[in-house]
């Protein structure tokens, strides 16, 4: 077992410096090592006040990683999370699927993000990979070489999970902050701060400490090799349902809901109200819009909750205690197997 404990430094070097030394204690031979693959898009784990890196020199920095896990890398795109689109999820979705086929010894992936979307990433690839091996989403607030930076210590993490054998069969997982989390629950919360992931209702699937990862928990909704969904069909983003999420407030305007259908949108998400309703004024619209085959989903606009109700005169769905964006996702994966009323209803309560 690796024995480190690090707090915050720094600069990177410092972080690395400071692992290396640690890597000493380690007693597995390098044959032992598992074979990891980093799939990068980029993102603040991958930044410095000076620019961008690419995933090579991100791991060039941090020389403990290769006491962890024998490392290969593929580069999806380099951007900010927030400029990621559907295509991109599918692009990197495709990498690992091309892997799992062609590259069967590798033993678990790290897929590097931007913050933004970290969380949408993991839900994402935790319906459409039809695979038990570990897939661990990291992603950092700060940048590289800044005081307090959490980019090389989430890094690492992640590889120490990807790694693990008991990481296997538990669908995508985020780590960050030392916590690992099920890419179903977590959603990132806070502007800057280390712990901005949070999986609200439920709480972390486990901890990374003193070099290992330690499950408390294991999910119970449906993901990976149980997942009906898939991207088969899908290979750009115009291929998937229009899928939007629209938000109750006082007096919102219904003509935003107008327009959504009008722009020949197949799903609505309404972030509603904490006691699962939207405003008054959005309801006529809506009712108008499911008559036009539009399927509306609830979910709560605090992500904190769980909504139970099957359906009214305004929505099809309830989105149980998934956070609007990741509802957002559900619903566009569930259009692609169905646009029964019904049927979505049960993919709701299963995922």
């Amino acid at each position: 077992m690796l024995d480190f404990s690090i707090r915050q430094f720094a600069t990177t070097a410092a972080v690395g410096a400071a692992l290396a030394l640690t890597s000493l204690t380690a007693t597995a031979q390098e044959s032992d090592l598992p074979l990891i693959k980093v799939v990068a898009t980029g993102g603040t784990i991958a930044n410095t006040p000076d620019g961008r890196l690419s995933v090579d020199a991100v791991i060039e920095a941090l020389p403990v990683v290769e006491s962890l896990a024998e490392l290969q890398t593929e580069e999806v795109t380099r951007v900010g999370s927030s400029t990621l689109g559907w295509q991109e999820f599918i692009d990197t979705a495709k990498a690992i699927e091309r892997s799992l086929e062609e590259e069967p010894e590798i033993d678990g992936y790290v897929v590097t993000i931007g913050s933004n979307t970290s969380g949408d990433m993991a839900y994402f690839l935790n319906l459409v990979l039809d695979t038990e091996k570990p897939i661990v989403v990291t992603a950092a607030q700060r940048q590289r070489t800044t005081l307090s930076e959490d980019a090389s210590r989430n890094f690492v993490d992640a590889v120490i999970t990807a790694g693990t054998p008991e990481s296997t069969g538990k669908g995508v997982l985020l780590v960050a902050n030392e916590l690992i989390h099920s890419g179903r629950d977590v959603v990132k919360q806070v502007v800057s701060r280390v712990d901005s992931w949070q999986s609200l209702d439920v709480g972390a699937l486990g901890i990374v400490s003193g070099g290992e990862a330690a499950f408390y928990r294991t999910p119970t909704r449906r993901h990976t090799t149980e997942s009906e969904f898939n991207l088969d069909e899908i290979e750009s983003a115009e291929d998937l349902p229009k899928v939007e999420i629209l938000y109750s407030y006082v007096d919102a305007n219904p003509v935003l809901i107008e327009a959504l259908v009008a722009d020949g949108t197949d799903g609505i998400v309404v972030a509603a109200f904490a006691t699962g309703s939207a405003h008054a004024g959005q309801r006529p619209p809506l009712s108008a819009a499911m008559e036009q085959g539009v399927k509306v989903a609830i979910a709560n606009r605090g992500s904190n909750g769980r909504f139970t109700v099957e359906g009214g005169d305004y929505y099809d769905l309830s989105a149980d205690n998934l956070a609007p964006q990741k509802a957002l996702i559900l619903m566009m994966m569930g259009l692609t197997v169905t646009d029964d009323s019904a049927e979505l209803r049960r993919i709701f309560s299963e995922y």
